[in-house]
């Protein structure tokens, strides 16, 4: 059964909001096109997650933030994100719906690297933005959240790397929710062609714990044959922000697609992560990291599908969940018919600090080939007594001894991640949420 929408925004608004931004002409019809879809198409389905009473639709669409003038006039959390070695060679910061700071180093400029927001990049990349714009990725009519994010997309960032090109230092993109009510429908396309390495690192924050807005986030990943795609990312939405995260992969012959995700949202918050591993001897390596607590309920689905031969998978997720949290992790891996000698490999842990927290680890592997390799490792439990008992008998205190054990538990997963930056980002705000 459909579900009501009331939405603020219609047709008219939309054709002024993307006039406001002096869109191309096939955006607009793409919003408007999305727009009557999103009436009728089905919300989102999440396993054992029912969203349909989620905010999705309550928020502010279009709010300014100031210009940046100096990273040093910045609020400390948000300069506890700058990468303090290279901290402004390759930065973008967007505060609410503006590209308040971007800087790119001249080096890439003249390669022809793309690095700008999305609103820039549809100005003066029109037709290279338009052949990668949800047609490869994510699709418009996926159900109602990819529409509504197609229709209302207000933000986000293009990253355009030529063929041959090998960017050494990160990328890094900061998401500033200042306004409590002003929503992301942020949209990233990340684009590596042919022979080209980048890595990404992208962090989400805001500070709303009372104010009701929502996040509609689609991220797109195309790594052309023999590139390579580090993307790394630390959510930290406030708890009045709920979330909807789509990220999605598309690897080539040879290419591979890293993703480091810190999930330290403090709202509810549904997301996918979804790979597919496209040409012969792709790989896609997928380490996600979440902590729940307060009230949150969280769904995180993460996805690798192998269609190429001799293509490898891998996915890694550890959660703790503290206080009344919950949060269902399945782990997806496919092996489609033809794709012979792929190997799929997942692990899912979820460590449970409290009576009243729940955890649901679902390991799922689906076959269609016989000469493959696949397997998989899931477990739920909550803290060894015997183990806080031992720490604490050595004079650690409770909470300290709790602190321990969770730095400990997820430290398998934070020390693999591949980009330094998202690691060092990761543990201080895993260190802010035990407390």
């Amino acid at each position: 059964m459909a579900v009501e929408v009331s939405l603020p925004y219609d047709k008219q608004y939309v054709t002024e909001y993307s006039n406001k931004h002096s869109e191309p002409e096939w955006m607009k019809e793409l919003r408007l096109s999305a727009l009557e879809k999103s009436e009728t198409l089905p919300m989102a389905k999440p396993d054992k997650t029912n969203i349909e009473k989620w905010n999705f639709t309550d928020f502010n669409h279009d709010v300014e933030g100031e210009v940046i003038d100096s990273l040093d006039n910045l609020p400390s959390e948000i300069q506890d994100f700058l990468d303090q070695e290279n901290q402004t060679e390759n930065l973008l910061i967007q505060r609410n719906h503006t590209a308040a700071f971007t800087q790119l180093n001249k080096e890439l400029e003249d390669k022809g690297v793309i690095f700008t927001d999305i609103h820039t990049a549809l100005r003066d990349h029109a037709d290279l933005v338009k052949e990668y714009y949800m047609t490869e990725g994510v699709a418009v009519d996926e159900h109602r959240l990819t529409a509504l994010h197609a229709a209302l997309m207000n933000s986000g960032v293009f990253v355009y790397v030529p063929k041959g090109v090998q960017i050494e230092q990160p990328l890094q993109v900061i998401f500033w929710q200042e306004d409590d009510r002003a929503s992301l429908i942020n949209h990233v396309l990340v684009v590596a062609e042919e022979n080209s390495s980048v890595t990404y690192v992208e962090n989400y924050i805001s500070h709303n714990t009372e104010a009701q807005t929502s996040a509609n986030i689609v991220t797109e990943v195309i790594a052309k044959d023999n590139a390579k795609v580090s993307f790394g990312a630390v959510d930290n939405f406030a708890h009045g922000t709920t979330v909807y995260s789509n990220r999605r992969g598309i690897a080539g012959r040879d290419a591979r697609i890293e993703w480091a995700l810190g999930q330290m949202n403090e709202g509810n918050t549904v997301s996918e992560n979804i790979t597919h591993l496209v040409g012969d001897n792709s790989e896609g390596d997928t380490k996600t990291v979440v902590v729940g607590r307060g009230d949150q309920k969280q769904n995180f689905t993460t996805n690798i599908r192998h269609f190429g031969k001799e293509s490898d998978g891998y996915i890694l997720q550890h959660g703790v969940m503290k206080d009344k949290s919950s949060a269902i992790f399945n782990g997806v891996g496919k092996i489609d018919h033809g794709a012979t000698k792929s190997n799929a490999v997942q692990e899912s842990r979820v460590l449970m600090l409290s009576k009243d927290a729940r955890g649901d680890a679902n390991p799922i592997l689906l076959i269609d080939e016989d000469d493959v390799t696949a397997g998989h490792a899931a477990s739920v439990g909550r803290v060894d007594p015997v183990q806080l008992y031992y720490m604490m008998s050595r004079g650690i205190p409770k909470k300290e001894a709790e602190r321990l054990i969770i730095h400990g538990f997820l430290a398998p997963v934070v020390n693999q991640l591949p980009v330094e930056a998202v690691k060092n980002q990761l543990t201080q705000v895993i260190e802010r949420k035990v407390y």
